[in-house]
């Protein structure tokens, strides 16, 4: 299927809006990562929860850049956000968790780790093939 005048320009359009949104998402990781500093400087104390919270700033630059640089964004990225986000958040509150709450975050640590596996077992053993492969292969 061609594309036509109105899904070309509806294509430019979300391309802008998508840019918009990268700069907005970079401008906002980098106010945080100051702000967690300025804090981690204001109470002159370095907890884990804080570089935990610098790793999740991090990891999000990390996928910006990666998606500025070849415009896609592998799913491992996320995974490794909702790791760091989970562990986090069971430092934070260990204290107010329950047993079972402690186990199940745990779990779904191990579970997400272990998604994170297949997916790159899954890249190496069976490669995505390039658009060019794909053209060479049908000519």
């Amino acid at each position: 299927m061609t594309p036509n005048r109105f899904s070309k320009a509806m294509q430019r359009m979300l391309g802008s809006v998508e840019q918009v949104v990268l700069i907005v998402i970079g401008i906002a990781t980098i106010l945080a990562v100051y702000q967690a500093i300025a804090h981690i400087w204001q109470v002159k104390a370095i907890a884990v929860a804080d570089i935990l919270l610098l790793f999740l700033y991090l990891e999000v630059m990390s996928m910006l850049n990666h998606y500025l640089n070849t415009g896609s964004l592998p799913v491992r990225y996320p995974l490794y956000l909702a790791i760091i986000a989970l562990a986090r958040f069971l430092v934070l509150d260990i204290h107010e968790l329950s047993a079972e709450t402690m186990f199940a975050l745990s779990g779904s640590i191990l579970l997400i780790a272990l998604a994170i596996l297949i997916v790159r077992y899954g890249h190496v053993r069976f490669p995505y093939a390039d658009s060019t492969d794909l053209q060479s292969k049908n000519e």
